[in-house]
């Protein structure tokens, strides 16, 4: 099996000497969300497998291995005007995502990076060293006005490279040090490292985090979300951040019809069983790759139902794959969106859940106070050496 390189304007041209033969979609990797490296809107050339007659299983193809690349960020603080997000500050230590999950809508960001959305973004990761740095800068300026930041909502803080990397840990330990509001989103069971923060934070109403639970089948888990914690971990994770006097709520995102739809009620009630006090969902996304990623997925794990998934989709979305209007965007419209809602709704008031965007928006600002000390910011060379600014 091979590729062939080009020019997107042009097309592969047959000079009489071979037939290029197209080549099956490509299998799944194990362990990897994306089955194919599909490439970013913003390259130059296409890529086209074709079959040279030389042809390897995707089995046996080279495994693409995590590499964690250190990134000198420029600011470590977004800000969104978006009417559908419950916050408007958000912060990620981490550019790319281990956890693979296929639905992920962070996916096209690394095309800004000339890499793939596809396999790269969950194998070529970026650490943001200096995060702690910049938050602490941030938060020692005068002008600034303390509003409760959102962590790990492009990419999960918790991914399996904080273990060693630990920033997420690291800007907990600066929030808490200025009493700032926070408020986690993970499917990942690390979190618990940081019970030592968090629950003094809680204590004080500054802190809450949301456990996103997709499915309760380990099966499509597997496949969905690779590298994240199985189903019954995460439940476990949110009893014991419960019990540790941390406010959970439960994210049933993204739900996908026919594929994660029908385990709605189940899920909540599962979630609520563990001690989930709010409850929040989105409908299935798919912007600019993660389109064809999904369908790409969706051929080599639900064959048998590709079509009407996607049929159902397009229901919700108006008859396209995606729109991207506020209005609609998170949850859809439609006969079908509607009794989605209806059905999260009703199951959601019958357990007692409150809304997630409530919950973020009940932590308190008032206590905040600026840092001490803010340290003097160093320009870090190739090897992670740190030179202080001479001006």
């Amino acid at each position: 099996m091979g590729t062939i390189d080009f020019p997107l304007q042009r097309q592969p041209f047959d000079d009489g000497h071979i037939a290029l033969a197209p080549s099956p979609p490509p299998l799944a990797r194990k362990g990897r969300g994306a089955v194919s490296n599909l490439q970013g809107r913003y390259e130059v050339n296409g890529r086209e497998r074709f079959d040279d007659g030389w042809a390897i299983d995707d089995d046996d193809a080279p495994a693409f291995k995590t590499v964690v690349t250190d990134e000198i960020a420029k600011s470590i603080l977004s800000r969104n005007t978006s009417p559908d997000i419950p916050f408007s500050v958000s912060l990620n230590p981490y550019r790319g995502c281990e956890h693979g999950c296929i639905y992920c809508f962070a996916r096209p960001t690394h095309s800004y990076l000339g890499l793939s959305p596809g396999l790269d973004f969950e194998s070529r990761l970026f650490a943001k060293v200096n995060a702690p740095e910049l938050l602490r800068r941030e938060l020692a300026k005068p002008g600034y006005v303390p509003e409760h930041i959102a962590i790990g909502v492009n990419t999960d803080a918790y991914q399996p490279c904080e273990r060693e990397r630990k920033l997420t840990r690291a800007v907990l330990e600066v929030l808490a040090e200025c009493r700032h509001p926070a408020g986690l989103i993970t499917k990942s069971s690390l979190i618990e490292r940081d019970i030592d923060i968090l629950a003094p934070m809680a204590d004080k109403g500054l802190a809450c985090a949301a456990i996103t639970l997709t499915t309760l089948d380990a099966e499509i888990s597997r496949t969905l979300e690779p590298r994240a914690a199985a189903p019954m971990r995460r439940l476990r994770t949110i009893r014991t951040l419960t019990e540790a006097g941390i406010p959970v709520s439960v994210s049933v995102a993204p739900i996908i019809p026919f594929v994660t739809e029908p385990e709605i009620e189940r899920i909540l009630e599962a979630a609520r069983d563990a001690g989930a006090v709010g409850a929040h969902y989105t409908v299935l996304r798919l912007p600019h790759e993660v389109n064809p990623l999904f369908q790409e997925w969706l051929q080599a794990h639900f064959p048998d139902r590709a079509q009407r998934v996607m049929n159902r989709i397009r229901e919700m979305r108006g008859g396209k794959d995606y729109d991207s209007d506020f209005a609609t965007r998170m949850k859809g419209e439609g006969v079908w969106a509607d009794l989605i809602r209806q059905r999260f709704e009703k199951a959601s008031a019958r357990l007692g859940f409150s809304d997630l965007r409530g919950r973020f928006g009940r932590l308190d600002g008032s206590q905040f106070r600026r840092p001490l000390v803010v340290p003097q910011m160093q320009k870090r060379d190739a090897k992670g050496a740190g030179q202080l600014d001479l001006f």
